[in-house]
């Protein structure tokens, strides 16, 4: 019986192999570095979104929806139906309290005033700045209720 020469790979070539690999991929994975404005811009979008919402609820209902935040998130709120108080939409699975996902917000509306959505078609414009310290994103409403980020 012959015992030839075999061909192949020792385990210790194929270590080697795994481990250059392993290195070129941590290398590739720390280069690509994350977007700073990724939740600021989340958080833009998703009010963006939520005042739309809230303006077009505001029409149907006909009464008029508020806004309101901190640091930690934001929430609506309007007049109960029957009786007195504020219905906050706990239960509304759309306009519920929500948490801002940026850890530290801070929020500028122009003009200074209490951001109410109300039934009419035509209202004031709004500038809602967000800001997590370092960017900042606006979320702008025009006359006509159309809202957008810039």
């Amino acid at each position: 019986m012959n015992l030839g020469k075999q061909r192949g790979f020792t385990l210790i070539e194929l270590m080697v192999v795994l481990v250059i690999i392993g290195i070129a991929s941590a290398a590739v994975g720390l280069s690509i570095k994350p977007d700073p404005l990724k939740l600021l811009r989340q958080d833009a979008e998703r009010l963006a979104q939520l005042l739309q919402l809230a303006q077009t609820e505001a029409r149907v209902d006909g009464r008029p929806i508020s806004w309101r935040w901190d640091a930690k998130g934001f929430g609506f709120s309007r007049r109960q139906d029957q009786g007195p108080g504020l219905d906050r939409f706990k239960d509304d699975p759309q306009l519920h309290p929500r948490r801002w996902q940026s850890p530290s917000m801070e929020v500028h509306v122009e003009p200074r005033q209490r951001v109410v959505l109300s039934a009419e078609w035509i209202g004031a414009p709004l500038n809602i700045r967000l800001s997590d310290g370092q960017s900042s994103i606006n979320v702008q409403r025009s006359a006509a209720g159309r809202v957008q980020i810039q």
